[in-house]
């Protein structure tokens, strides 16, 4: 008998909710063949052991030189993606030059400067619930949750650790949404991608004026040390990267999480009475719903069989996290249902593994623990103001959310 042949996935530029899509092919395997944006041809690995050996092979690269249709110019310029496979820095460096860039950053993320953090994520989040409390008073029955706090926390921690002056933080947060958009038109990419350079290089050159106590003016400093350890474009990119890791992913995290309490007032109850803890609601979070869905590129730098299936040298492969991470075989038969007593819920992979693991993760997992813990106990019965299948979804398929989180607060009266 003849088996016939796989029928790859078309992924839809557009993205929305990637849950139904990952059970399907999932069912089929941990492997997938897709076609991206443009009828490029790649796959998607899926399943969370075929995942987790894949992100830490060492035959498994980053860099866009292992990219085969890239290198043989069947590319196009403006194509969607061209940004996640070719800026230059941590996140497209191989072995000795990835551990140069992230040696370079790391010490910022170590879990000493992240707790010495805390206080002024407290504040900003102490701030930010002022306003949302001062909205109510004023008789504001609903408040946008994602842009009214979500967002501005982390976007707030990362500027402020990297320097960022507040002239560019708003620009900032639109042109790096509008570079990992996966339904843009090629004119609209070029032209993002040209204008986050200009936006970037004006940052670095504020930074080199008047340098500070950030990790913007530490980069420039170790550059003009030693022009060999970090060029002017690898500088480029490592802030891009920061800008876009240090907040997207945060702001998802925070938005879903919110989004899974309310649906689950069972398990916001459990956390409320203390029987978890915020953290629990963070990793399962990041287990159930990742604010990453299908993370762009890695190439085998040799034919690679992952779970049976063969990947071919130079193929781009994306690291399909939200599947993972309800893949029943990982996390039992309840793999989609929301438990913040999950014993498996730390196994998820939604911050990556192996060399390339995010290391802004400590402070992720810090600003959304403060961020949730102090939204539940100021608002103990916020609620969605929308049914969550009705939220219209975060377009492109990299990034997991919804676009805007209306929200109705009804805050505990004080004292008479």
């Amino acid at each position: 008998m003849t088996i016939p042949p796989v029928v790859p996935h078309r992924i839809d530029p557009a993205g929305g909710c990637p849950h139904a899509v990952n059970a399907r092919l999932l069912d089929r395997g941990a492997v997938a063949p897709v076609v991206l944006p443009g009828d490029v041809e790649g796959m998607v690995v899926l399943g969370h052991d075929a995942l987790k050996d894949f992100l830490a092979h060492p035959d498994v690269a980053k860099s866009a030189r292992h990219f085969t249709a890239l290198s043989e110019g069947r590319i196009p310029d403006g194509w969607p993606l061209m940004t996640f496979a070719t800026v230059q820095g941590m996140t497209t460096a191989d072995d000795e030059d990835h551990r140069r860039l992230r040696s370079l950053v790391s010490r910022a993320f170590t879990a000493r400067r992240v707790e010495a953090l805390r206080p002024r994520v407290e504040e900003l989040t102490g701030e930010l619930l002022d306003g949302l409390e001062a909205a109510v008073s004023e008789g504001e029955d609903i408040v946008e949750l994602r842009r009214r706090f979500a967002l501005p926390l982390p976007m707030s921690v990362i500027c402020e650790l990297l320097g960022v002056d507040d002239e560019f933080r708003g620009r900032l947060h639109h042109l790096s949404g509008q570079v990992v958009a996966t339904d843009i038109v090629p004119r609209e990419a070029v032209a993002a991608n040209r204008e986050l350079v200009s936006v970037l290089a004006a940052v670095a050159a504020s930074r080199a004026s008047r340098p500070g106590d950030d990790l913007t003016s530490a980069l420039i400093a170790a550059r003009e040390e030693d022009g060999d350890r970090l060029s002017e474009q690898e500088l480029i990119g490592t802030l891009l990267l920061m800008i876009i890791a240090g907040h997207e992913t945060t702001l998802n995290l925070i938005t879903n999480a919110v989004r899974a309490l309310c649906a689950h007032r069972d398990q916001l109850d459990l956390v409320l009475s203390g029987g978890a803890s915020w953290s629990d609601v963070v990793e399962e979070t990041l287990r159930w719903d990742s604010p990453v869905s299908y993370f762009p590129f890695r190439y085998p730098t040799r034919d690679l069989t992952v779970d049976g299936t063969l990947i071919p040298r130079g193929t781009p492969v994306l690291a399909g996290y939200s599947a993972a991470g309800r893949d029943r075989s990982a996390h039992g038969p309840d793999a989609d249902r929301f438990d913040v007593t999950r014993a498996s819920a730390t196994r998820h992979l939604s911050l990556g593994h192996g060399p390339h693991y995010c290391l802004g993760a400590p402070l992720a997992r810090l600003e959304a623990a403060v961020a949730l813990e102090r939204l539940f106990t100021r608002f103990p019965d916020l609620d969605l103001a929308a049914p969550d299948a009705e939220l219209a979804r975060k377009a492109g398929f990299v990034g997991n959310s919804v676009d805007q989180l209306p929200v109705r607060l009804r805050p505990v009266a004080g004292p008479a």
